[in-house]
């Protein structure tokens, strides 16, 4: 039985600067001002859409001092894409299925 994707994250993904955060912190754990630094968003822009992020379990924080660090969640990503790999495989073995016409 084929699951379904999970519609609420990829809406929080496709936003261009929330996918950019995302894409970033793939790569290390970031700071607030260093997230401003490489995306050139503004604060508040960027703490909103980290808020976003955090409420939908895609990044998890680790307060440090007077900064928040934030982290990637990778078995959420990894989630996303068994959905779409699942999809995909979906998609090959129903390649020969056709619905006859009324």
């Amino acid at each position: 039985m084929m699951m379904s994707v999970d519609t609420d994250l990829i809406r929080v993904l496709a936003d261009p600067l929330r996918l950019r955060i995302v894409t970033l912190l793939a790569r290390e754990t970031l700071c607030t001002t260093h997230l401003v630094e490489e995306t050139g968003a503004r604060q508040t822009n960027l703490s909103n859409h980290l808020r976003v992020l955090r409420e939908a379990g895609v990044v998890e924080t680790e307060p440090c001092g007077r900064y928040t660090y934030y982290r990637l969640r990778p078995d959420v990503i990894a989630s996303l894409a068994g959905q779409f790999a699942e999809l995909a495989e979906s998609a090959r073995t129903a390649a020969e299925n056709k619905r006859t016409c009324p």
